[in-house]
């Protein structure tokens, strides 16, 4: 949970994008006339600003190797593209998220979170290659046509594309959302189904005249239906219901339809390729962040700690911590009531009365003075009016942490029953707020990708000495590719483990 609080992509409207009647343009993919709000001068210059925004909102992953080597693979594509001459940004975020898309006028994102999962060159050249050809196809300005022509107000993610959907806690995101609307949801907006099969043609064409198997494309889509596999079977293994699909709407093609066309595309391409740069990626990743990292906080089991901020909280048993850029979500089995943690921003005051009163701004309520872990906080019951004009309940506690920082400590649930089943987790969870112990600065360690020589007792061997705790053998045969099957490294073969 990277702690920039309160920060939403801002909305732009139809106004500030897009001119009135729109012009007539030669599409560079197709050469066919469209018509378009959005020429070539307002698609960069909008590009532009919403870079700035994703930066703010993410951030870019602080290593300059990595990053350079994604940058050298993305311009080298980029470079046979039909829109050559942009200049092209090429940027991995520093998010856990299984995801990448890009913006107008050639502005692509990969995360550090996909790229642990990819298993060489190829594949990650076939990530850059579909996201290239969304903005070479000018996909990202025909959607803002189509909005504007609807008549939409446009948001700034309305020009974005999450194209390899995110993966997240879903339960998080609908609790969290109660209170603040998570950076994902800023990426909804799908592109059509006409417009993935375009992206998936393109980025097959650029691997082709880059000399990558276009087939490693197919292995990119096996990598996101692994994902949602082991999500299924962890869930299964928990006694939990099994996650809804990665999709975000349903005019997204699922996985498995993306699987079955890329094939028949990948087919259609045959000649003399390179190696897959399977040992050439494996260097490039070794040493990468894997999972969160310090300045985000981590999660460990039921507890997450952030030892840049000095606290650490202990889900109750059965519970889930959901580490998001807004909010630290603890969150009951059921997926229907929880604990949202956030960091109250300086300008709301220095004291809980003046926080109350400046953030929380109630129409009537109650306070009582308690101490929680010996920090100071203050339990507020009470009525607020939402942004309707509604009057609504509300129930939190604000605590001292270190660092002379204020949490808000706000308690969510589905309804009044579902509230009142939780009260007393909620409760345990709210105690569990705590100052960094030494112990807890231990476990805080963040983990790393790392290559080693595959050894004689194979993955069972590498997951006795693995940090991973939930289904440690499962996760490295995902992590290397091997989830639903495949021959099996041979001993002394370097394979990636996270340490």
């Amino acid at each position: 949970m990277l702690m920039r609080l309160y920060r939403a992509l801002p909305l732009l409207t139809a106004a500030a994008l897009l001119t009135a009647c729109g012009t007539e343009m030669v599409n560079p993919v197709t050469g066919e006339v469209e018509r378009t709000v959005m020429d070539e001068p307002a698609e960069l210059a909008q590009g532009q600003k919403a870079h700035q925004e994703v930066m703010k909102q993410y951030g870019a992953y602080d290593n300059p190797r990595v990053q350079a080597y994604v940058n050298e693979i993305g311009q080298k594509l980029a470079s046979q593209s039909q829109r050559a001459q942009l200049t092209w940004t090429f940027t991995v975020l520093d998010s856990t998220e299984i995801n990448a898309f890009a913006l107008p006028g050639g502005y692509v994102y990969i995360t550090r979170g996909i790229m642990a999962y990819l298993n060489n060159e190829a594949e990650l050249a076939g990530v850059l290659g579909h996201e290239i050809g969304h903005v070479t196809a000018r996909h990202g300005a025909q959607r803002a046509t189509q909005q504007q022509t609807a008549g939409f107000g446009v948001l700034a993610a309305s020009v974005l594309g999450a194209v390899l959907e995110a993966k997240g806690m879903k339960g998080a995101q609908d609790i969290a959302s109660q209170v603040s609307q998570t950076a994902a949801a800023g990426y909804i907006a799908s592109y059509s189904r006409d417009q993935e099969s375009q992206a998936d043609q393109l980025g097959a064409e650029y691997l082709a005249r880059n000399q990558y198997n276009p087939q490693n494309m197919v292995d990119v889509i096996q990598v996101l239906k692994s994902q949602e596999q082991f999500a299924i079977d962890t869930a299964k293994a928990e006694g939990r219901s099994a996650p809804q699909g990665a999709n975000w709407l349903a005019s997204h093609p699922s996985n498995d339809k993306r699987l079955a066309d890329i094939k028949e595309i990948a087919a259609t391409y045959a000649g003399h390729y390179v190696d897959d740069g399977h040992a050439r990626y494996l260097q490039a990743i070794n040493g990468m962040a894997f999972g969160e990292t310090r300045a985000q906080g981590v999660t460990r089991g039921r507890n997450f700690y952030h030892e840049d901020l000095g606290f650490a909280l202990t889900a109750p048993v059965g519970w889930r911590v959901a580490n998001a850029p807004e909010a630290i979500t603890l969150i009951n089995g059921a997926g229907d009531a929880g604990l949202i943690v956030k960091l109250v921003p300086p300008q709301a005051g220095q004291t809980h009365e003046e926080v109350i009163r400046n953030l929380i701004k109630p129409v009537d309520g109650q306070t009582q003075h308690r101490t929680i872990s010996g920090l100071s906080a203050t339990h507020f019951e009470g009525t607020v009016r939402n942004a309707q004009g509604q009057n609504k309940g509300v129930r939190l506690t604000l605590v001292s942490g270190p660092g002379n920082r204020n949490y808000l400590l706000q308690y969510a649930a589905r309804d009044a029953n579902a509230l009142q089943r939780a009260a007393a987790q909620i409760n345990e969870a709210e105690s569990s707020f705590r100052a960094l112990t030494a112990a807890d600065r231990t476990a805080a360690r963040p983990w790393v990708i790392k290559n080693v020589p595959f050894p004689r007792g194979g993955f069972a061997e590498l997951a006795r000495t693995s940090p991973l705790a939930t289904r440690a053998e499962a996760q490295l045969r995902l992590l290397n590719g091997l989830y639903n099957g495949g021959d099996e490294p041979k001993p002394g073969q370097m394979v990636k483990v996270v340490n």
